[in-house]
């Protein structure tokens, strides 16, 4: 296409270049599949609600939604380890260690993703400490090439725009990369101890993974969501980040 009369044109610059070639690559590379579930994360928010003051107040910053999420992929990634691969030559290579990477938008401009090494032996409040320090220095352009390297799974965090649903684009050579899109109150079905079904406003969100076909089938990563999605609803949240 060639611009027109009165049409701006837009030089990509270093990221925005790197990040365009990376996509196009993944795109051609891998047999990309979408498969998503709901959470209910009325559990996580009364955590978050009654605790949000003494975190802000000893962190410095706020209590979000990505922190319980990326401790139970990494937990989840335990149970079904073809998920923490990369994809080889004819081979799958399963990784002893969760080193997660998390995508950070650069003002629009691109996208970088870092990596929270050896996320697998840290709890919650950690790798809550570590996605702000990645998340803040790729924005001020002060991560090192150690930074960014070495991942074995993505997380890319749409929700804070309020995203229904996107379908993310495989990180190289790694097998799959998990979209935490936006949390919304809603009304749900609960039922009691005693069978007893009633109606309820809980927030309530969408995971949306993408998966390379070649590494594993539909069942497997649904098992997966399925997985991440009980220990998001069930773990006791108070006790993890005491």
């Amino acid at each position: 296409m060639v611009a027109r009369s009165g049409d701006s044109v837009v030089p990509l610059n270093r990221i925005r270049r790197r990040t365009a070639d990376h996509m196009v690559m993944s795109k051609q590379t891998s047999p990309h599949v979408l498969t998503a579930i709901e959470v209910d994360y009325e559990g996580v928010e009364k955590v978050r609600q009654a605790s949000k003051q003494a975190w802000k107040a000893a962190e410095g910053f706020s209590l979000t939604y990505l922190p319980f999420i990326a401790r139970a992929v990494v937990d989840a990634l335990r149970d079904y380890p073809h998920l923490n691969a990369s994809f080889g030559d004819d081979e799958l290579i399963v990784h002893s260690n969760v080193n997660l990477a998390i995508a950070v938008d650069i003002d629009f401009q691109g996208l970088l993703a870092p990596v929270i090494q050896a996320a697998d032996g840290k709890r919650l409040r950690q790798i809550a400490r570590d996605i702000v320090d990645l998340a803040n220095r790729a924005r001020s352009r002060k991560l090192s090439p150690d930074d960014l390297s070495g991942g074995t799974f993505t997380l890319t965090n749409a929700g804070q725009y309020g995203t229904m649903m996107q379908f993310p684009i495989i990180n190289q050579p790694q097998v799959a990369i998990l979209s935490t899109d936006g949390v919304t109150r809603k009304p749900v079905v609960v039922t009691d101890s005693f069978g007893n079904e009633s109606i309820a406003i809980h927030s309530i969100g969408v995971l949306a993974m993408a998966w390379d076909h070649r590494a594993f089938d539909g069942a497997y990563a649904a098992a997966f969501l399925h997985r991440v999605k009980e220990l998001i609803e069930t773990r006791d949240w108070e006790t993890e980040i005491r």
